[in-house]
């Protein structure tokens, strides 16, 4: 039952190697499994969000935030029609190229590749992970997963990804599910994990307005809830809730005025047709420039990511050395690519731990 401007089986422009058909799952289902199997997957249960990955149990990790956008994605595109399968799949792959200790870790990458006129961007490296370094198949690199997916990787774009990156042609909707649902997870649990923390202050979060919104909700539905760890439950509960409805009603009302009556009509956009209403959009804003200044800029998170930026740094400059010791499949390419593809590959575990062994 999906609208003519989703991606369908038979619409699909395929995969770099042609597969049999086979009864039971469709090809975004494969592709999910294959994403859900690969080892690139499982390391990001050990790969920091914005709180170092050992620092609690109840604290987002890689792998948890990836969870998270893959159902919000979900959500989103089963609401608007679309083919939630292929959605699912882009979520649960968009981080695979993510460097251990964050967004700090992949600022360091990139500023260390700098010196040597290369860069890092981890939706690249991301893609790169599922076309080349996973290696499960005698027939082919990677995972050999839909054009979709990769056609997803490569244009994922939130304020943390690419936000300035020129785009040629639209990607599907599903894609663009995918971007705003990165955004609505990553806003409402590092909510969650701020306050767990102690680093961010109740009142001061009920002074935006999407927030005082949610908790307007909540107040209306349950009553005062005295108990501090429910009512924040149920505030991010709701305010997933408000965002989502927010995106789906402006979203669809896009559709309708722009006239999208099928997955060519989507190509051919040259702006965003997912996307919130502007007035919502200005209050999104309020919320990332309150947790910017508050959250991801606090001194205690610094000296988490500080410590991140220095190993990646003297592990860079190790291995650059010892080219050697970079496990045989990822070398013979480029040495400066050899040693990237194997520290990002790396969670924060190993990285520590090939630090404190060898720098």
């Amino acid at each position: 039952m999906l609208a003519d401007y989703a991606v369908s089986d038979e619409n699909s422009k395929g995969r770099a190697y042609p597969e049999p058909v086979t009864s039971g799952r469709s090809a975004f289902q494969k592709d999910r499994d294959r994403i859900i199997h690969c080892r690139s997957f499982r390391r990001l249960n050990s790969k920091t969000q914005v709180f170092v990955a050992n620092q609690g149990d109840h604290y987002r990790t890689r792998l948890t935030h990836t969870i998270e956008v893959s159902q919000v994605s979900r959500d989103i595109a089963r609401d608007l029609g679309l083919n939630e399968d292929l959605a699912e799949s882009i979520a649960l792959a968009h981080d695979l190229g993510h460097t251990p200790f964050g967004h700090a870790g992949e600022m360091a990458m990139n500023r260390y590749l700098h010196q040597l006129n290369r860069s890092f961007e981890h939706n690249e490296q991301s893609k790169r992970v599922v076309t080349l370094l996973e290696r499960m198949y005698p027939d082919f690199p990677g995972l050999n997963l839909s054009f979709e997916v990769l056609d997803g990787l490569s244009k994922h774009q939130t304020p943390w990804d690419n936000p300035n990156m020129q785009i040629e042609a639209a990607p599907s909707l599903e894609a663009q599910v995918v971007n705003i649902a990165d955004e609505i997870a990553y806003s409402n649990h590092d909510i969650d994990d701020g306050l767990r923390a102690g680093l961010l202050i109740w009142n001061d979060l009920t002074s935006l307005r999407v927030v005082d919104r949610a908790v307007s909700e909540v107040f209306d539905r349950y009553g005062d809830i005295t108990d501090s760890k429910i009512r924040r439950s149920r505030v991010i509960s709701t305010l997933i809730g408000i965002m989502i409805k927010e995106l789906a009603d402006n979203t669809k009302s896009n559709i309708e005025d722009g006239g999208i009556k099928s997955l060519s009509d989507v190509y051919g956009q040259d702006t965003p047709i997912v996307s919130f209403a502007s007035e919502f959009r200005k209050q999104m804003h309020e919320l990332k420039d309150f947790l910017h200044k508050n959250f991801y800029l606090n001194p205690e998170i610094l000296k988490l990511t500080n410590r991140g930026e220095h190993v990646i740094e003297k592990l860079f400059d190790y291995y650059l050395s010892h080219i050697d010791e970079i496990p045989a499949y990822l070398r013979g390419e480029d040495d400066i690519i050899s040693v990237k593809d194997y520290i990002s590959g790396m969670t924060d575990t190993f990285a520590e731990q090939k630090f404190e062994d060898l720098c």
